[in-house]
This record gives C-alpha cells, structure tokens and sequence, in this order.
C-alpha cells in the first residue's frame, strides 16, 4: 500500500503529529516565520537555491539553524553542523545529543558524522559526556588523517580540542531509565524498536554554490547493547554525499540500513538515473526483501535525498515519517510517502 498526503505543521511532537495527520482529510498549513506560505507541498520536487532537508519535525528548528547560514551565503558543510546542533542542544529530545536515552546500563553513547560534496568526512562513535558530538566529528575530518574515532579515544580527542563537555543522562532521563530497568529484568531482552525511540536527526543540504553538505547526530536506539553502534555515525549508512550526484541520509533501525549501505545506494541509484524519491524508495523496497513479514513488524526505515539540480525526495517503509524542508520560498514538514501502514 502506498500513501501519505503532505501535511504542513510548525511545531508538534511526532507522536501527535501522526495522529492528527491520519484524521486530516484534507492538507493543513502553517506560516512559520519568515518563510512564505506554500499551500501545495510533496514528497518530492524541486527547489531552486539554497536548499535544507532534515528528518523528523525536530527538523524545523534544525532546519532554522542551518539556514541562518545559509541566507548570508555560508556553506553547506558550515549549515548542516550548526543545523544540527541545534537539535544535541534540546534538552527536550531523547535520540539526540544531551537529553538522549541511554544504553541497558545507563550510559548515554553519542554518535555522529558530517561530509561534504568533495568525499571529506568525519565520525564519532561510542562518545560519552560531550555536548556536540557533530562537532567533534568535523575535527575529526579537519584536524586529524582518520575518518572515525570511538569510545575513550573519540573522548580523549574532544577534551584536547577543547569541545564542550555535559553531564548524561540528564535528570528526568535518569529517571526513565530506573524506571525501565524496574520493568525489564531481563537485560538481554531484544528492546523494542519503533517510531519513538530511533529519532536521529540527518540533515543534507545544498549552498548557494551548488555545493552538497551533509550531517547525521544521534544518541541511538534506547536501552540499546551497552557498545552498540548503529547507521548514524557510518559513512555510507547513515550519510552520503558527492557533488556530482546528491546526497542521502537515513533514519530508523540502523542495523537495517547498514546491511545496504543505505544512503550510499539512494546517492548511487541516483547517479544512475533515479529520482531522488525513485532511490530513497528502492532502498526501503531493498530492506523489505531482505526481511521476511514477521522481522519487518515493526521495522522502521526512512530515507531522504537531494540531487545536484535541486531535486529532493523521501520514502519510508512505514507510514509516519516525515521530513523538513527550508528554501528561500517556503518552510514545511512533509510526509514521507511510505510502503505500508503500521
């Protein structure tokens, strides 16, 4: 089944906004700030300009901070990592940054990455106690001849240069995770996956100058494997960028993803032709079939993607994801078209 229409809103928890977008029965808009009204939005099109796409409604903000760089003519690579630390700055988020969720035994991992259109980047895993993980990561691609540093040694590299440290889980997070453990004795039980506990915030964005920038930031899957990493901070996974084509991210059960290089494949598809909604699409239809109907229960995947001309798309296994647009004409939260419902 296919579905999803366009559904416009500035601000709402996405538990809520899934709700009230199935009870809509025709499209709703919003004016936020400054950005003009756009009374027809889709799951793909095409903007001229500078350009941001995020996932998830947390992206609006992201997307706020990534175009104040933007609009005064900063670059892409510049524009996603300020864009996303906005969201490992909301106290409020419990998959990114300081307020995320932790692991089984109480520790809050941090995993990020950032890449621009020319093949550079950089990553983190594993990172503890240290504000803005995106950043990190950048320095990572800047400051040293590795692509990825994790755990103590990601941490070691971040307190030399200086970065931000914060303490994890915050105080309300703790207490939701005493209170897990009350309810979930059995440590090696499979956590449960779904669409409120895997909010990474990926970002991809393209300047003035045509050129492609992309970051990806999360505290990962709740009460996950202490160790466990996911697709986030995984060139390739997560992120994938190069200017003579476009750019993906990807939200969802990591695991998933990484068995396809997800982003690598929507970015490869496109140069081979695909539409960016047609490649974000074939990934989720790859991740299917590698899944019998019992495993996807519940197995969230969600991609979006930007091409070289300003063409952008998205497409989930599942309905209820969505994504954030910022042009110079219009600031909007989309739905995802998706495969099936849950």
């Amino acid at each position: 089944m296919v579905g999803g229409r366009s559904t416009l809103v500035l601000s709402m928890k996405r538990r809520q906004f899934i709700r009230f977008g199935a009870a809509l029965g025709a499209l709703s808009v919003v004016k936020p700030g400054q950005a003009s009204t756009v009374l027809s939005q889709s799951y793909q099109g095409k903007a001229a300009g500078p350009i941001v796409l995020s996932t998830w409604n947390h992206g609006l903000a992201a997307n706020e901070g990534a175009w104040k760089v933007l609009q005064n003519g900063g670059s892409a690579l510049d524009a996603v990592q300020n864009g996303v630390m906005v969201t490992e700055a909301d106290l409020s988020n419990r998959s990114v940054g300081v307020g995320g969720r932790p692991d089984r035994d109480g520790h809050v991992t941090l995993d990020a990455c950032i890449m621009s259109g020319d093949s550079r980047c950089g990553s983190v895993a594993f990172l503890e106690g240290i504000a803005h993980p995106i950043s990190v990561a950048r320095a990572v691609m800047e400051r040293t001849q590795h692509v990825m540093l994790v755990g103590d040694g990601a941490r070691q590299f971040a307190l030399e240069q200086g970065f931000e440290t914060a303490k994890m889980p915050i105080d309300e997070v703790k207490k939701d995770y005493q209170e897990w453990r009350k309810m979930n004795k059995d440590l090696f039980k499979k956590p449960e996956i779904n669409h409120e506990n895997h909010d990474t915030i990926g970002m991809i964005a393209m300047d003035a100058e045509g050129k492609l920038a992309g970051a990806c930031t999360t505290s990962g899957w709740a009460y996950k494997m202490h160790g466990r990493v996911g697709d986030s901070p995984i060139i390739g996974a997560g992120l994938f960028v190069d200017d003579q084509v476009g750019a993906a991210t990807a939200t969802g059960l990591g695991e998933a993803i990484i068995r396809v290089a997800g982003s690598h494949t929507v970015v490869e598809l496109m140069r081979h032709g695909y539409s960016p909604f047609e490649a974000c699409k074939e990934a989720c239809m790859r991740i299917i079939t590698k899944h019998s109907d019992f495993d996807l229960k519940g197995l969230q995947c969600g991609f979006i993607a930007l091409d070289k001309d300003g063409n952008y798309g998205a497409y989930s296994i599942y309905n209820g994801f969505n994504f954030a647009l910022r042009t110079s004409q219009s600031e909007a939260l989309i739905d995802a078209k998706f495969d099936r419902g849950w």
